[in-house]
Parts: C-alpha cells; structure tokens; sequence
C-alpha cells in the first residue's frame, strides 16, 4: 500500500497547521483497511467553507458551499474537501434539502450510507470508527449506519451502492439491511436514469457480480425489470440445466469485466420467455429469441441514457450471438466486413460465455472457439482485407473515372464485397477496371 498521495498530505498539514481537524474519510479509508489503493481520496474537516476557501487561496474552487464542500488544488491535483455537517430533510429520496454545520465528526460519520464508508482517518493513519465499520469489514458484513429503512428512503440510490459494494467488495449485506433494502426497492424508480446506470456498471463487473444478481433479482429488477419474466423460467431443453436469469449471470460471470460484454450476457435470452415453445418430444425451443432480445437490449439501453457506441455494440452481439460461424477464413472474413476485429472478438468472448453457462455435458464448444480465435488471428496476420480503409482502392480514384456524390460509396463497397468474397483480388488496378466494366455495364456515375 503507498502512503497518502502529497496533495492529501498537503491538505490535511495545512488544516492542521491553521488550527483545524481534518481526515481522510470514506471509501478511501476502507479501501486502505482492505489493503486496496483507493481511487481518490476525499477529506472532512472541522473548517467552515469560508475558512477552507481562505487558507487555500487562490486554490481553492467553490464548488459546493452550500453543502460545505470546496475543491483545492494541491500538487497539481483536485481534493474535495467538506466541512463536518448533518443533513436535513430527503425530500426527493436522493439529496438533502438543507445541511447544517457541526463541529462533531461523529456526527458527520453518522448521516453516511453504510458503516464501511462511515470511518475516518488522520495523518497519523489513526482511525475514526464510531460505527463498527473496520470490524464489518473483517467480518464480510456490508450494514448501513443506523436505521437501514431511514437510510434508505433518505437516498433510494442507497439500495443500489448495497449491491454494488457487496459485488466489489464481496460483502454479505446484514440481514437488518437486506431486509429494508427488499421494502423500499420500488424507491429505485425515482432515481435518475444515469445514477442506475452508473450503479449498474460497476455492479455487473464486480468480482461477486454473479452472486449478488442471483440472490437479488426482486431488487435488481426494478432497474432492469426486463429481466423478471426470465427468473425461474425453466428452459425445458437438455442444453441448459439453468432457468434463462440463471444461465444469463453465470453467462456474465464467464466473460471478462468489461461493461458492454457484462450487459450483453446479462441481456442475450432475455427474449426467450416470449419466444418458447414445446415440440412434440416436450423439449423447449425459442426460435427467434436473439432478434427479440436485441430489441429488449435496445429499451433497457434507450431507457438507462447509455452511450450510443455502447448501445449498438450491445444490441448488435445480443442479435448475432447464437449466429454460426463455420470455421473458414472466408467465413471469417465475411464477419469482419461485417462488424470489425473489436466486434468480432467480443463475439467470440459471448459465445464462450454462453457455452460454459449451458449444462456441463454441452460445454464442448470451447475447443471449437479455441480454433476460430486462432483462425482469425491468422486471418488478421494475413493482412486480410475486409474494410474500406484496407481497399486498394479509394474514393478519389472512383471520382477520376466519373463517379460522384453516393455512387462512389456504393462502388467501394461492391468492390470490397468482391474482395472478401474472394472474387477479386485486393489490386488497384483490377478494381478500377472492374469498376470502370460496371459503370459501363450499369451507367452508373452519381
């Protein structure tokens, strides 16, 4: 563990220095009990806003008084420092209406959401734990601080840092806890779209990300409530010894951490319930499920505000993965024109997840994507071409021969088209040939 970064260090000296008491407090403290190094570090001091803004001028930014908090820049980079405070009245279950000044750092601990986040530390690497948080932490506990129910119509977001914070830090969460957590689930739907998202993000691709969403279906679902009907849906087929959300979170726990390939394990048979039938043997089947999970990923997408670019890429594998690939370069190459090498790698990645959450005897498949990972690294050291920046040909060279306007990005990609197909070779010379034979064939210039 590396000690206190010198901007945090620096801050917390010249606080003292001015007569102040100042910690580090938070998630960076519970992270440093973990032996973890923290991602940032926060600090609280017994200095009113005015007084931080003082001492660090010109420093210090204001970036939130009202609520006590300045932003100082020390050694180059940015501390949040918050003055000791009790909130007032959650009107909105998210964010108090008013706070209050306190001298009394317990007090100020006491109004945090859980007790591993409600501990403090100073210079001396001395710990502030009115609330038994370094003990939950040696114990696996995640316990809100005070009454959970009030903690959580407080901040419904609350709900989902529990889940969050047992997957990352792979916490039971207290029963007292799990328990107003349930109660005041449906609190979820007044939250923000970005803050479930957020939320959501670092859930899925937490260590214990699996555990949590099994236990926590009921609670997960009112963020995501796309995913109730496939809870406990029994897939009547020899493949699967999982119901589809079963299956769908150990899908996601087989593929790495990456939020675009975790959401779309999560969401890839979400259409199956809609799409099951029984032929005549009683053995289930769900023609079509892969088009209607891709139009499923697109509300929970459209709904939770995600980025574009993520978006489609989740769309897109949710769609192509139960689609074959046969093992031949051309193959291959036809998927690369189609999606790119990152797409295409991610596809591989979901098609490995879903194979090793099927049901043991069926999880033969691995050898099978072990060879077409290969293949295509060949593919791809060949210098294959299966994109327009790859072409012999650019459009400038469509433009000389009397092209223009849309026509010259229909001509490159019938001439790549050919190239992947292997019908033409990837040779400038060959492909404005063959392009000047179309036009003149086609009468084809704009």
């Amino acid at each position: 563990m590396t000690a206190i970064p010198k901007s945090v260090e620096t801050v917390l000296c010249r606080l003292g220095a001015a007569g102040h008491r100042g910690y580090c407090v938070g998630g960076c403290v519970r992270d440093r009990l973990l032996g973890r190094e923290p991602r940032d570090y926060d600090v609280t001091t017994s200095a009113r806003p005015e007084e931080v803004m003082s001492i660090f001028a010109p420093h210090a930014i204001p970036t939130g008084l009202r609520h006590g908090t300045v932003t100082v820049v020390s050694a180059g980079e940015r501390v949040e420092v918050t003055t000791f405070r009790r909130d007032g009245r959650y009107a909105d279950h998210r964010r108090p209406e008013t706070v209050t000044f306190t001298d009394s750092l317990t007090e100020d601990l006491s109004r945090r959401d859980f007790t591993v986040n409600a501990m403090a530390m100073d210079l001396d690497g001395q710990v502030a734990d009115p609330f038994g948080g370094r003990g939950d932490l040696e114990r696996g506990i995640l316990r809100c601080v005070g009454d959970p129910d009030a903690r959580f119509q407080e901040d419904a977001l609350r709900i989902m840092r529990a889940l969050r914070f047992a997957g990352e830090l792979s916490l039971s969460i207290e029963a007292g806890t799990e328990a107003a957590l349930r109660e005041r689930r449906e609190l979820l739907g007044e939250i923000a779209a970005e803050r479930i998202l957020t939320e959501m993000n670092k859930l899925l691709c937490a260590p214990a990300a699996a555990e949590v969403l099994l236990r926590y279906p009921d609670v997960v679902g009112v963020a995501v409530p796309e995913i109730l009907p496939a809870v406990g849906f029994d897939q009547r087929n020899r493949h699967h010894c999982y119901d589809v959300y079963a299956h769908s979170v150990r899908a996601l726990a087989a593929v790495p951490p990456d939020p675009v390939l975790r959401w779309t394990m999560l969401l890839h048979d979400l259409g199956k319930p809609e799409t099951f039938s029984l032929d005549e043997q009683g053995v289930g089947h769900f023609f079509g499920h892969g088009k209607r999970s891709a139009e499923i990923a697109h509300i929970v997408c459209h709904r939770l505000r995600m980025d574009r670019r993520s978006s489609e890429a989740i769309e897109e594998l949710v769609r192509l993965h139960d689609a074959e690939i046969p093992l031949t370069e051309k193959s291959l190459r036809r998927m690369l024109r189609r999606v790119g090498e990152d797409q295409l790698r991610r596809l591989i990645a979901v098609k490995r997840g879903d194979n090793l959450a099927q049901h043991p005897d069926y999880r033969g498949r691995q050898e099978t994507l072990n060879q077409l990972e290969a293949l295509l690294n060949l593919v791809l050291a060949a210098d294959a071409c299966f994109s327009l920046k790859q072409l012999a040909i650019k459009g400038g060279d469509l433009t000389n021969i009397g092209l223009s306007g849309p026509a010259v990005g229909r001509m490159l990609s019938r001439l790549l088209d050919e190239v992947v197909e292997e019908r033409l070779p990837n040779n400038r010379g060959v492909l404005l040939d063959y392009a000047r034979d179309l036009m003149e064939r086609e009468g084809e210039h704009r």
